[in-house]
């Protein structure tokens, strides 16, 4: 549900149609939905760091898992950030959200923690829990993310944007990978007759 709001909130039309505020709505609840699927993962992933004993693969998980929901909670924060900017002005011209350098830093990092314990998914208790297409498709909108940060940054000079495509396209694409990751995790769950 976060992706599929972030991606919305990414298209020009959408923010034309609605306005700012609730453009700044849609991001807000957005990252509140990225925020709830990090602390399932985190939850699932155990409930304390693992031991240096634990397996590399389980180190892994578990920080991928601890670092994602980091960075999910900074989003809130720069989501909650623009939405009181624009309740505030909701006839002055802002973008829907901007993205947080540090979380977008923080999902790069969690992507490679996952990919780690993707190459190792064999010594994790559910070996099931990392696939590679899923972790590559994170890692993707990971990146995606990452551009759209560096869209979002503010030239201090003129204080624009430096490139509202690259936040925008940047978005919406880190959201699709983040959906598609989603959806292909789905298992399939086979009811004894």
């Amino acid at each position: 549900m976060g992706s599929v709001l972030f991606a919305l909130g990414a298209v020009p039309w959408y923010a034309d149609a609605v306005g700012n505020v609730w453009d700044a709505a849609t991001f807000f609840a957005g990252s509140l939905f990225f925020t709830l699927a990090a602390f399932i993962q985190l939850a699932l992933s155990g409930r304390r760091p693992p031991r240096r004993a634990s397996s590399t693969a389980a180190y892994a998980d578990w920080w991928s898992a601890a670092i994602q929901f980091v960075g999910t909670l900074l989003f809130n924060v720069s989501t909650l950030t623009v939405l009181v900017a624009a309740l505030r002005a909701s006839d002055r011209a802002t973008a829907g959200w901007l993205p947080d350098a540090w979380g977008s830093a923080a999902f790069l990092l969690a992507s490679a923690l996952a990919l780690v314990a993707a190459a190792r998914s064999h010594d994790l208790w559910d070996p099931d829990a990392r696939t590679w297409h899923g972790t590559w498709l994170n890692m993707a909108g990971s990146i995606a993310f990452g551009f759209s940060a560096v869209g979002a940054y503010v030239v201090p000079a003129t204080g624009d944007l430096f490139n509202l495509r690259w936040l925008n396209l940047g978005t919406f694409l880190g959201a699709a990978c983040f959906f598609f990751a989603a959806v292909l995790s789905r298992r399939n769950v086979e009811r004894a007759g």
